[in-house]
């Protein structure tokens, strides 16, 4: 198979964006498959492969999980004194994407993969912190392994600050922390616009 050209990679990677919207259409198992084994092949810090996923794919399951998710979002919504009325609409948004995507991946890190236990408390931080990044780079792959089948996808990081109310809602391993979830689905609509920052306002050369 011939493989795509330097300028050909760097157009597919530059191409990737958030899909919120989706086309009522399921996406093949076998798709989904080959998907997630490619997000498995990601760089990560001692090939320790601290990343683990969740496929919510019970529609049960996805009730208690957005009612788990929607307590945490309301009171923190209160805490920034949103108005009563935007703290509902807000909720019933992430209920409705919740129940209704083609496919949720919950991205989670392991904490018994975690190789390096020290006394030193900062050693001990650094390697939590490795493990995070090595998981956040499955994420990066998931979702240009989706784009490179057609498909569209959004991280949304909600999980990450409620992990204890989506590991008993999910009964999944108490030493899986959620970090976010991966919409997955056909896109609906025409691609959304974006932008980045020039260059030179992010790199600093020494």
């Amino acid at each position: 198979m011939p493989q795509p050209t330097a300028s050909q990679l760097h157009s597919f990677l530059r191409s990737r964006r958030s899909i919120r919207r989706f086309k009522d259409e399921e996406v093949p198992d076998a798709l989904l498959q080959r998907i997630l084994e490619t997000a498995t092949w990601a760089p990560n810090a001692h090939n320790a492969q601290s990343w683990r996923f969740v496929r919510l794919s019970n529609m049960v399951n996805r009730e208690i999980f957005a009612k788990a998710m929607a307590d945490e979002y309301s009171l923190a919504l209160q805490a920034d004194n949103v108005a009563a009325e935007d703290i509902e609409d807000r909720i019933q948004r992430s209920r409705t994407r919740i129940l209704s995507s083609p496919e949720i991946i919950l991205l989670c890190v392991d904490a018994e993969s975690l190789l390096g236990k020290y006394g030193d408390p900062n050693r001990s931080k650094g390697e939590v912190q490795m493990a995070v990044q090595s998981a956040a780079l499955a994420g990066g792959q998931l979702l240009l392994a989706a784009q490179a089948e057609g498909l569209g996808a959004v991280w949304i990081c909600w999980p990450l600050f409620a992990p204890r109310e989506v590991s008993d809602a999910l009964d999944i391993p108490e030493s899986w922390q959620a970090q976010g979830m991966i919409l997955i689905g056909y896109p609906d609509g025409d691609t959304p616009n974006s932008s980045r920052r020039p260059l030179n306002d992010v790199l600093l050369t020494r």
